[in-house]
C-alpha cells in the first residue's frame, strides 16, 4: 500500500482494508434467484407456449443460430449425412430400375453412370458430384435423361443445404457475444462521496486493443413494488440516470472507466442508507452497447449486481500508472475497492437535517436604532436605506419636514464609551420639561434629559429602562427672548405634535 501511495499520492489513503460495515452485520442471507447472471445470460425460461411453436419455426435460421453449439454441430452433421445417403440411393435406384447393376463390367453396354453398378460406387459418385471434386472415372452419360434431371436437383438443393448450414455456422462463429466476454465489469459496486455528491459507481473495462464504437452504457433498477392501486410489480424496471443529460453515458473506452450515478431527489436511492441496504432487495442491470471496430457489428455486454454486491463507503483501487511513454493499465487491481470515510445516512436525510434551521443564525428582531443612524439621517440618508430604518412614523416627519422637532426630540447625548439609544420609543414620563428658575418674565424653557446608558455588550432599547436614568444634563430649548413661549398656556405635552401626542397615549 506503501508503494501505491507513492504512485498515486496521497490521496488514495485506506482507512480501513476490511469489508466489514460501521454497524453490526445483519445475518447471512440465502442466495436469491438473479434475473441477470454475472455473464449477462438472462434467467428466463419460456413455457406453456401452446401453439405459439410454431414461431420458432417460422424463423427457422435465428432458431438454429440461438441453439448452443452442441445442437448446432449435431444438426449440422445430420443435415450433410442424411443429404448424402438419400441422394446416393436416389442414383443406385436409378442404377437398379435401368439394370447397370447387371452390367457393371460389360464394356459393350452403356449405363446411365459409367462405373456405377453397387451403391457404394453410387455413393462416390454422389460425392464427387457435390464436392465437384470430379475424379473422372464416374459420368453420366447422354442416354440417361432421368440421370440428368437428378443431377439439376442435386446441385439446387446442395446449395441450398450448404448456404443454410455454413451460413448459420459463420453467423454462430462471429457473433459478437464473444466479443462481449472481453468486456469486463467489476465484481461489486460501490457507493462513495464524489465532489461532495453521493455516488452509485462501478467499473467497467475493454480487454482488446480493438475500441468499441459508439459505446454507450445504460443501467436498469429491478425491484419489486406495489401501485397506490394495489398492483403488485414483481420486476417493476426502473431507469438509473448514468449521465444521459450530459453525455457521459457515451464511453471513449480506451482504458477502464468508472461508471456514476449521482444520488439525488430524482434517484430511486434518495432514501437508501447504509442500514437500509441490509434490508433492501433489489438488483441492478448494466448493459453496455457498442459496435465491433473489425467486423461493424453491434455488441451487447450486461452484468448485474444484487444488494449484497453494493458496498457502502468504499472506493475503487487505481489501474492507470503512467510508464515510459505509455500509460499501463493493471488488472489485477481491477475488482480490488478500499473504504473511505462515507456517511451512512441517506441523502433525504441529509437534506432534511440541512434544511432546519439553526438556533445561533436564527435573526431576533429587536426596536433598537442608534444615534449613528440619525446622524445619517441628518446628513441626508434616505430612511429607508439598508444602513438606517427608522420607525415608520419618524420617517413620515422627516418627510413632511419637520426636521428640527425630529432632533430635539431624538436628540441623545452620547459619550466615545457609551452607547447611545433611541427615543423613538420614548415615554413622557423620561421627557422631563422644565423652567430655568432664572428668569423673572415666566417663560417656559423645556429641556430634554437625556439618557446615558452605561457601556454594555449590547444596546439596549430606553422603552425598556422605566426611568433607570443618571442625573440628567439639561440641553436648553432656544426661546425668543422678548417674545411668548410656544404654548402659551396649558400642559406642556401640548407643545408636542400631533402623531408623537398620539402615540404617548397609546402608551
Amino acid at each position: 500500500m506503501a508503494a501505491l501511495r507513492r504512485k498515486f499520492g496521497e490521496d488514495y489513503q485506506v482507512v480501513n482494508t476490511n469489508r466489514g460495515a460501521t454497524f453490526p452485520s445483519a445475518p447471512v442471507k440465502k442466495k436469491r434467484q438473479r434475473f441477470v447472471e454475472k455473464n449477462g445470460r438472462c434467467n428466463v425460461q419460456h413455457g406453456n407456449l401452446g401453439g405459439e411453436t410454431s414461431r420458432y419455426l417460422s424463423d427457422l435460421f435465428t432458431t438454429l443460430v440461438d441453439l448452443k453449439w452442441r445442437w448446432n454441430l449435431l444438426i449440422f452433421i445430420l443435415t450433410y449425412t442424411i443429404a448424402w445417403l438419400v441422394m446416393a440411393s436416389m442414383w443406385w435406384i436409378i442404377a437398379y430400375i435401368r439394370g447397370d447393376l447387371n452390367h457393371g463390367h460389360d464394356a459393350s453396354y452403356t449405363p446411365c453412370v459409367a462405373n456405377v453398378y453397387n451403391f457404394p460406387s453410387a455413393f462416390l459418385f454422389f460425392i464427387e458430384t457435390e464436392a465437384t471434386i470430379g475424379y473422372g472415372y464416374r459420368y453420366i452419360t447422354e442416354k440417361c435423361p432421368e440421370g440428368i434431371i437428378l443431377f439439376l436437383f442435386q446441385s439446387l438443393l446442395g446449395s441450398i443445404v450448404d448456404a443454410f448450414l455454413i451460413g448459420c455456422m459463420f453467423i454462430k462463429m462471429s457473433q459478437p457475444k464473444k466479443r462481449a466476454e472481453t468486456l469486463m465489469f467489476s465484481q461489486d459496486a460501490v457507493i462513495s462521496q464524489r465532489d461532495g455528491k453521493l455516488c452509485l459507481m462501478f467499473r467497467v473495462g475493454n480487454l482488446r486493443n480493438s475500441h468499441m464504437v459508439s459505446a454507450q452504457i445504460r443501467c436498469k433498477l429491478i425491484k419489486s413494488r406495489q401501485t397506490p392501486e394495489g398492483e403488485f410489480l414483481p420486476l417493476d424496471q426502473c431507469e438509473l440516470d448514468v449521465g444521459f443529460g450530459t453525455g457521459a453515458d457515451q464511453l471513449f473506452l480506451v482504458s477502464p472507466l468508472t461508471i456514476c450515478h449521482e444520488i439525488n431527489p430524482k434517484s430511486p436511492f434518495f432514501d437508501l442508507s447504509q442500514r437500509s441496504l441490509m434490508n433492501e432487495q433489489f438488483e441492478i442491470v448494466v448493459i453496455l452497447e457498442g459496435i465491433v471496430e473489425t467486423t461493424g457489428m453491434t455488441c451487447q455486454a450486461r452484468t448485474s449486481y444484487t444488494e449484497d454486491e453494493v458496498l457502502w463507503g468504499h472506493r475503487f483501487l487505481p489501474v492507470m500508472s503512467l510508464e515510459e511513454g505509455f500509460f499501463r493499465v493493471d488488472y489485477s487491481q481491477f475488482h480490488s475497492t478500499f473504504e473511505v470515510p462515507t456517511p451512512p445516512y441517506s441523502v433525504k436525510e441529509y437534506e432534511e437535517k440541512s434544511s432546519l434551521p439553526s438556533p445561533l443564525l436564527t435573526p431576533h428582531r429587536e426596536r433598537v436604532f442608534s444615534m449613528d443612524c440619525l446622524e445619517a439621517g441628518e446628513e441626508g440618508l434616505h430612511p429607508g436605506s439598508a444602513s438606517c430604518k427608522l420607525p415608520s412614523k419618524l420617517q413620515k416627519m422627516s418627510s413632511s419636514g419637520r426636521e428640527d422637532l425630529q432632533r430635539k426630540v431624538l436628540r441623545l447625548s452620547s459619550q466615545q464609551s457609551e452607547k447611545a439609544s433611541s427615543t423613538g420609543d420614548l415615554p413622557l414620563k423620561l421627557q422631563r420639561l422644565g423652567s430655568s428658575p432664572g428668569q423673572a418674565d415666566g417663560e417656559a424653557r423645556f429641556h430634554l434629559k437625556a439618557l446615558k446608558v452605561g457601556f454594555q455588550p449590547m444596546a439596549m432599547s430606553t422603552g425598556d429602562l422605566h426611568q433607570r436614568s443618571l442625573p440628567p444634563t439639561p440641553a436648553a430649548i432656544p426661546t425668543h427672548p422678548h417674545g411668548p413661549p410656544h404654548t402659551p398656556g396649558g400642559r406642556p405635552e401640548d407643545n408636542l405634535p400631533p402623531k408623537l401626542r398620539k402615540m404617548n397615549a397609546d402608551r
